[in-house]
């Protein structure tokens, strides 16, 4: 039996689709997460989640769950048209712009995460070196941690700049986007 052009179109479209899940597993989020942002990629016009559900097969909870986290990570976004009562939802069409949004949003967590902990760390560990308990092996100890987390601070500090050139757009003056003719 021949294939129809549009199951030809759909089976290219369901290989880039099961590529982008498992590459968002890769970055910590599910399959299915990839699968549903996948499928909102190819739809041309923004979607509900019963159009969402009957597209991927999963449940209310699930697809809820996952466009509110594809939302949060600005991948999908509502949008809103006239006369229509239910949430609409659409892909994010611009990977460089996601890209940015995505890896900012990860590393700012990091930087403020660790950068309290690491302040915290650090005041125990100076209070040590005044600690006449802390035998002079032990006080090296600590200054060599102290060494450690300075390094550590340098690279917050580093990281911070870097999120820094991604919001503001420079890191594209230092690694450009290719232009329309240069794609492959």
């Amino acid at each position: 039996m021949l294939m129809q052009s549009s199951e030809k179109i759909e089976q290219a479209r369901q290989d880039y689709i099961e590529s982008l899940a498992e590459t968002m597993e890769m970055y910590g989020l599910s399959p299915s997460m990839g699968r549903l942002f996948g499928i909102m990629f190819f739809h041309d016009q923004p979607i509900t989640l019963d159009e969402m559900r009957s597209l991927t097969g999963m449940s209310k909870t699930s697809m809820s769950t996952g466009v509110r986290a594809l939302s949060q990570l600005k991948l999908v976004h509502k949008k809103w048209k006239k006369g229509v009562r239910k949430d609409l939802y659409e892909a994010e069409h611009d990977q460089f712009r996601s890209f940015v949004e995505f890896f900012a949003q990860l590393w700012e967590k990091e930087i403020e995460l660790n950068q309290k902990t690491l302040r915290k760390t650090e005041r125990k560990l100076k209070n040590l070196l005044d600690d006449p308990d802390v035998t002079p092996d032990e006080k090296e100890t600590v200054k060599r941690d102290l060494e450690k987390l300075q390094n550590a601070k340098r690279y917050y500090s580093w990281l911070e700049h870097l999120v820094s050139a991604f919001e503001s757009g420079e890191i594209f003056d230092h690694v450009p986007i290719p232009e329309e003719s240069d794609k492959s």
